[in-house]
């Protein structure tokens, strides 16, 4: 209990001293990759987790919900990585075929 009242406070503090230095407390991002996904994620994460929730199920499922998201998002770069390398052998086949004939 007492930690979660520290959480809130931290993130009190922070949006205080995000609006006396009269800057968004939310930067935009550009998402390009699935990398840059996954850190906003876990971004959110971050934060859903250091807010003040009154309903202790919702905080629960809304961070299960991202954590899933990061999940597939992680799987589709893996699955992006492999696809680019098989793509480099076939190229690499396919010039080296090229060569001999």
């Amino acid at each position: 209990m007492r930690l979660q009242r520290l959480r809130r406070l931290e993130n009190l503090v922070e949006r205080l001293a995000a609006v006396l230095r009269q800057q968004p407390a939310v930067q935009p991002r550009q998402l390009q990759t699935a990398h840059d996904v996954i850190g906003l994620l876990h971004e959110q994460i971050e934060a859903i987790r250091l807010a003040s929730y009154p309903d202790a199920v919702k905080q629960a499922r809304a961070i299960g919900y991202l954590a899933n998201l990061a999940r597939q998002a992680i799987e589709t770069g893996d699955l992006a990585a492999r696809l680019e390398k098989l793509e480099a052998n076939v190229e690499q086949r396919t010039t080296s075929q090229a060569r001999r004939r």
